[in-house]
């Protein structure tokens, strides 16, 4: 049976496959022309005659209706997973004449599920005929399929003929993002001793001349900033804002995405990695995101393509940048060791009790431990571990 249907299947792509009447009326033709040559009556010759003619120009006619057709697609709008691709693809009759009977089908990338299908009616002359569908997708990643066919037995159901296009399509669909309130892991990063030595040290250089706006005073502000002649003029305390403090925080989140990792620990590694990145994007602050195969990136749809494409194992090409704080995102409790002061580091439980049990969290390391069994936006809110 499956040689029977890849049969029938070449020749409805290469050629023409008969349908289920085709082969009856050409058995009927046979039986007509077989009495014909025994009785010899003329009226038998005719019938098959007729039944043979038939057959030939409902062969002839499928291929032809399939002719000077022009297929295009728009381009697919990016999404988060669990979202809906809308997929819209046009179909132009070139012809004179109408096109009826026809059946479009969408060949998906096979991640993305089943195939695609339309019946079409008619597509008037030299017209254009849009094809809108949605389809669900939950998994992220950057997906890519390229042919369109379009298949009819028009018009006396005898014979079908299916022919594609090459209409290649591209849809990016994003990881997801978590609104996160809060997120100790951006809001506390670099606060080692050594960074706040570093930044007092920038501050008292550059109390004359870097001041960036004037605000009231609030409670734990040093006095040193206080702007005197401001605020004997307005009556109340005013302190100055520095450039440096605002420019020089830079944060720089990493996927240890070379290491090897559990399917499901990646996965919400990635969406961490979003949902932090996100988070101080929203907070004014200067945010990167790091990969081993594309090193660092900062414009929004950059990142998010990075991470809807981004697979386990891949070829690390770029060194880890060591000269600012990490957030570090990693299954691999070894790498942490070597994180720079005041860096952060997120991991997953499997990863301590499966993959390297003799291998203890760096005491003098700060971090959380994901579990799977938790919500992962509660988690990243929460406070880290010491």
């Amino acid at each position: 049976m499956k040689i029977g249907n890849r049969l029938a299947d070449w020749l409805e792509t290469h050629w023409l496959s008969p349908a289920y009447a085709a082969w009856l009326l050409g058995g009927i033709a046979v039986c007509f022309f077989g009495a014909a040559t025994n009785t010899m009556a003329g009226w038998l010759y005719v019938i098959s005659g007729i039944i043979f003619a038939l057959l030939i120009l409902a062969a002839l006619l499928p291929a032809r209706s399939l002719r000077q057709i022009q297929i295009s697609r728009r381009p697919i709008s990016p999404v988060s997973a669990g979202d809906q691709l809308t997929i819209e693809i046009e179909i132009k009759n070139q012809t004179l004449k109408p096109k009826t009977l026809l059946q479009v089908e969408d060949i998906l990338q096979s991640q993305l599920g089943e195939t695609r299908q339309k019946p079409i009616e008619i597509i008037a002359p030299q017209s254009i005929y849009q094809w809108v569908y949605h389809h669900p997708v939950q998994q992220r990643g950057i997906y890519r399929w390229h042919e369109v066919q379009l298949r009819t037995a028009a018009p006396l159901g005898l014979f079908w003929c299916h022919r594609s296009w090459s209409v290649p399509a591209k849809a990016t669909v994003y990881p997801t993002v978590l609104p996160l309130t809060s997120c100790p892991l951006v809001d506390k990063i670099g606060t080692e001793d050594s960074v706040e030595l570093a930044s007092t040290r920038l501050s008292q250089s550059a109390t004359q001349d870097l001041t960036k706006a004037l605000r009231p005073y609030r409670v734990g502000d040093s006095t040193r900033l206080i702007h005197w002649r401001t605020s004997a003029r307005y009556g109340e305390l005013m302190v100055r804002e520095l450039e440096m403090f605002t420019g020089s925080q830079e944060i720089i989140i990493c996927l240890d995405s070379s290491a090897s990792w559990d399917l499901e620990n990646f996965e919400a590694a990635v969406i961490a990695a979003a949902s932090i990145y996100f988070y101080a994007v929203r907070s004014n602050l200067s945010v990167k995101l790091w990969t081993p195969r594309t090193g660092l990136l900062h414009r929004n749809q950059v990142v998010l393509e990075t991470l809807a494409e981004t697979n386990v194992g891949e070829e690390a090409s770029a060194d880890i940048p060591l000269n600012f704080p990490l957030i570090w995102l990693t299954q691999n409790l070894i790498s942490i060791n070597s994180l720079p002061v005041g860096s952060r580091w997120v991991t997953w439980s499997s990863g301590l009790s499966e993959r390297q049990p003799e291998k203890p969290l760096p005491p003098s390391s700060s971090g959380i431990v994901i579990d799977n069994g938790q919500p992962l936006q509660h988690q990243l809110q929460q406070s880290i571990k010491h």
